[in-house]
């Protein structure tokens, strides 16, 4: 015999929490003391209650259950970066994503060993050849294999096309007839600084300029048949991350359904750097745990850590293998992999994540009717949109309303770093020709932290 818990006590509606909080308050104002508004503009409530929502048992649809964890690894030699993606995988990653910097490199080569009907691979080019990812074929269609493609991404952020804009498209539509996928990176957006409204709205802003293209040149079949890729950025608002990611799924599946394109997505994850400092740097290790949790629970596919000394660190085996621990520990220690859709119940939650998707539909909507994000992003409306969004962020560093612990709270001045650089964390200044204004990505911390070196 089961008895239902609580089921001797009445219901209590939203209104009577409420009637009792201002009670509580002996005359403060309620919407003044506990309603705060985000820079999204969003109004976050105290609480959340069921009877808010017309229907609470919708399911977010994710699977938790499912996602990797993934090593990132820049191709700079091809046997040393096999046989460090060989002992990444021994030491616990599903998948590894290749950086390639250039077409000289064999792939064959590369993935020696490394078994492709259990290990996820991705492969980020830094060029544009569909002669080069013919090399991709041998790989069967079964095995994961992901080719991370987006001529778009590379405009944005460096300010350029790889050749310009009718031979960057028809090399694009050759590559992803082999291979099936092509990326939006919306990380770019996200590590200069743009809200998540931005974020969200650029991203499908973004994928929208491909479907608009490929529409009249695919079939149904053949639009069914290939697989997004979203890279995203996660920073350290916790449960808005979460949402974010949620809503993204929801709005993307809307403007697929619109094409006849697949409606599912793969969401690859990363730590921003944006908020990431250079002093303290073991906090960072803090920073990027809750941001993997971010992402396992909003329902990334695929997570590769951020290294704590990224920014300032060539690549080492120790920062690496503790970013991989890390996720190694959420997964089997902490138990981040045994349930699927575990954001579904959180009334805050599904709040949040409803309003970010229909501000970023009413943002999107307004780029489309303003000339499409192409247009946008020649005209620098996109960039100066971005920039606002990243002074504001920026006001509220300097300030100390934003708190970056060891950076502008609670500082060590004993920490020295000038000494431990191997890389320049800093935005590298290399003025070029470029056809628009690239979208760069700025730390917070970077002023502060040029001037501690300063005074070392």
């Amino acid at each position: 015999m089961t008895k239902t818990l609580f089921g001797d006590f009445e219901e209590v509606s939203s209104k009577q929490w409420k009637q009792l909080i201002q009670y509580d308050l002996k005359g403060a104002d309620y919407n003044e003391t506990l309603i705060w508004k985000t820079d999204e503009g969003i109004n976050v409530k105290p609480f959340y209650h069921a009877d808010e929502f017309e229907d609470v048992s919708d399911s977010f649809g994710t699977e938790s259950t499912t996602w990797q964890i993934c090593q990132t690894i820049f191709v700079a030699n091809i046997e040393k970066s096999n046989l460090k993606a060989i002992d990444a995988i021994q030491r616990g990653a599903e998948g590894i994503k290749f950086i390639l910097p250039s077409s000289d490199i064999v792939i064959k080569d590369l993935l020696v060993n490394i078994n492709l009907t259990k290990i996820a691979v991705f492969f980020e080019c830094q060029f544009l050849s569909a002669q080069f990812a013919k090399q991709f074929t041998f790989i069967p269609s079964k095995n994961n294999k992901y080719i991370q493609t987006d001529i778009i991404g590379n405009l944005a952020k460096t300010g350029n096309w790889f050749t310009n804009l009718k031979s960057d498209f028809a090399e694009f539509e050759a590559i992803i007839k082999h291979t099936k996928t092509f990326t939006i990176n919306l990380d770019s957006y996200q590590n200069a600084g743009a809200n998540m409204v931005q974020q969200l709205a650029y991203s499908l802003a973004h994928a929208n300029e491909y479907l608009n293209y490929l529409d009249d040149k695919l079939s149904d079949l053949a639009k069914q048949s290939f697989e997004v890729i979203f890279n995203v950025s996660v920073g350290t608002n916790y449960f808005f991350e979460i949402a974010k990611l949620l809503a993204l799924r929801k709005l993307w599946a809307t403007l697929a359904r619109a094409y006849g394109f697949r409606e599912d997505c793969l969401i690859f994850a990363t730590p921003t750097k944006r908020n990431k400092t250079l002093y303290d740097y073991n906090t960072n290790l803090l920073r990027t745990t809750t941001e993997c949790m971010s992402a396992i629970l909003g329902g990334a596919n695929v997570i590769s850590n951020l290294p704590y000394d990224a920014i300032y660190h060539k690549d080492n085996e120790f920062s690496e293998r503790i970013s991989r621990n890390q996720l190694l520990i959420l997964k089997h220690e902490s138990y981040f992999d045994k349930v699927d859709n575990p954001a579904d119940g959180a009334y805050y939650i599904k709040s949040i994540t409803t309003q970010l998707a229909e501000k970023a539909l009413v943002l999107f909507k307004d780029i489309e009717q303003n000339g499409g994000f192409l247009h946008q992003l020649k005209e620098g409306i996109i960039q100066n949109k971005i920039k606002e969004s990243a002074t504001k962020e920026q006001e509220q560093f300097d300030r100390g309303e934003l708190v970056l612990l060891g950076t502008n709270k609670h500082r060590n001045t004993n920490d020295k770093m000038k000494d431990t650089l191997e890389l320049y964390p800093f935005i590298k200044k290399n003025p070029i020709k470029t056809l628009i204004e690239p979208i760069i990505g700025k730390r917070l911390a970077e002023t502060v932290e040029q001037k501690r070196l300063e005074d070392e």
